[in-house]
């Protein structure tokens, strides 16, 4: 009796994990890659109930809705723990920290592609090493060629952009499409950012003194114009 009531708990937990494994659910916003372990067949599926058998095929979930990917130097805000901004050498060889996002997504057709390229990972782990690190090697490589100034102010443009176009070619050799890379604060070394600091209180006495000459010359001109008026 004892044996018997073994086999039928055991054929119940069997059947409701063959139940509960014959499908999976693709969240919105997302397309499903249904790969067969036997036959190593790989098709795409729109989101939804995907059913599947268990223990043979497996489905793994890929963004076609654009999905961000963040950098920053506050722990709160990035996608890692702790200080995750890039650390970019400029061209005099000084260092900044630059906090950078990146949106990006998938096509249906492009899943599979995917799946195949990053052996089915899951597409937070695709972000924390290949996309992590492609966007920190190009930032490092277009920063170099630029000074500090550059890359803070007065060619900020172009590095957003030089980053945009070489990481777009990168991602699409995976299968995926960049949308958008978008650059947020730079956090300059506190000697630098007292330098600066001090550049700029220079120029704004300069710009004082100038200021002042300018007024004392022309309130000086407006004395004689009134002397010489009064004389006449």
């Amino acid at each position: 009796w004892m044996t018997s009531r073994i086999a039928t708990i055991i054929a119940v937990i069997v059947i409701l994990l063959a139940v509960f494994g014959s499908y999976s659910i693709v969240e919105p916003g997302n397309t499903g890659v249904v790969f067969n372990i036997w036959t190593g067949s790989l098709r795409s599926t729109e989101q939804g109930l995907v059913w599947r058998i268990p223990w043979i095929t497996r489905v793994q979930s890929y963004p076609t809705a654009l999905r961000t990917y963040t950098m920053v130097m506050r722990a709160e805000e990035g996608s890692s723990r702790g200080d995750d901004s890039i650390d970019l050498p400029t061209m005099e060889g000084q260092h900044i920290r630059q906090d950078i996002s990146i949106t990006y997504n998938t096509s249906e057709d492009k899943a599979s592609q995917v799946f195949k390229a990053f052996r089915g990972a899951d597409v937070s782990e695709i972000e924390n090493t290949f996309i992590r690190r492609t966007t920190i090697t190009i930032a490092q490589n277009v920063a170099g060629q630029m000074s500090l100034t550059e890359i803070i102010s007065s060619k900020r443009t172009d590095f957003q952009n030089g980053v945009q176009t070489s990481l777009q070619t990168e991602l699409q050799k995976m299968g995926f499409f960049l949308d958008k890379v978008n650059l947020g604060a730079s956090h300059l070394p506190a000697a630098i950012e007292t330098q600066m600091q001090q550049k700029m209180a220079v120029q704004q006495q300069a710009q004082q003194a100038e200021y002042e000459l300018q007024k004392q010359t022309t309130l000086a001109k407006a004395a004689v114009a009134q002397a010489t008026g009064e004389a006449q």
